[in-house]
């Protein structure tokens, strides 16, 4: 029991690290306030994590492996419903670690190992948005021209990865609180699938908007 100590106490900084990073923003959160936080000598923390970067990268990969997975799932997407699912799911990981949205564009300008592996994520995302366009368009639920397609994917990793900066810079005080989080996922889901609507096929595009007007209305 003993030897399994330290392994507890690298996964409770990890926990609290990212609650602090999520709600205050990684620049404004130093490797003081995390020990604070969790009542540790700054030592204890330096043992786990010798520098602020490798709790960065540390929580990174944690969000790489969970994404990698998740998009996998772009391949059984074949109708409006499943993507609707399947977008939801995309941004509920993405609030997971906010953070790394909020301050993407610091981050990625202090931290070279981020900058390359950000860039292999948003080509997996584009991967994954194509295939779902490739699934849904084999059963008929969307029709789009082969030379729209590659923009349309696009436009969609874009929305994807930048609606929580949108959702921010509209209301900065409020907008990644947690109690903002499930409108602020599902006005992001509905972003992105709305870029599909002049494709989709009509019964399609009535249940998207069935599934949106459900949704808003929805207590909580």
């Amino acid at each position: 029991m003993v030897k399994k100590a330290p392994r507890r106490t690298a996964e409770r900084i990890l926990e609290v690290t990212l609650d602090l990073f999520n709600r205050f923003g990684e620049p404004n959160v130093s490797t003081t306030l995390i020990s604070a936080e969790l009542r540790i000598s700054p030592g204890n923390l330096y043992y786990h994590y010798p520098a602020k970067d490798e709790l960065i990268n540390a929580l990174f990969d944690r969000y790489e492996s969970s994404l990698t997975e998740l998009l996998a799932a772009a391949d059984g997407v074949r109708n409006v419903e499943d993507a609707w699912f399947f977008m939801h799911s995309l941004f509920e990981l993405i609030w997971q670690y906010r953070f790394l949205y909020r301050d993407l564009n610091d981050l990625l300008s202090k931290n070279r190992r981020l900058e390359t592996h950000f860039q292999a994520i948003l080509k997996n995302k584009t991967r994954a948005v194509r295939a779902l366009l490739d699934g849904m368009a084999r059963a008929d639920a969307l029709h789009i021209d082969s030379r729209e397609l590659e923009a349309t994917a696009t436009s969609m990793v874009v929305v994807l990865t930048y609606w929580l900066s949108f959702e921010y810079v509209r209301d900065p005080r409020r907008a990644l609180e947690p109690e903002s989080a499930q409108a602020a996922l599902l006005r992001g889901a509905h972003h992105v699938l709305n870029l599909l609507m002049p494709y989709l096929e009509s019964g399609q595009r009535a249940h998207l908007l069935q599934l949106v007007g459900a949704y808003a209305t929805a207590p909580g």
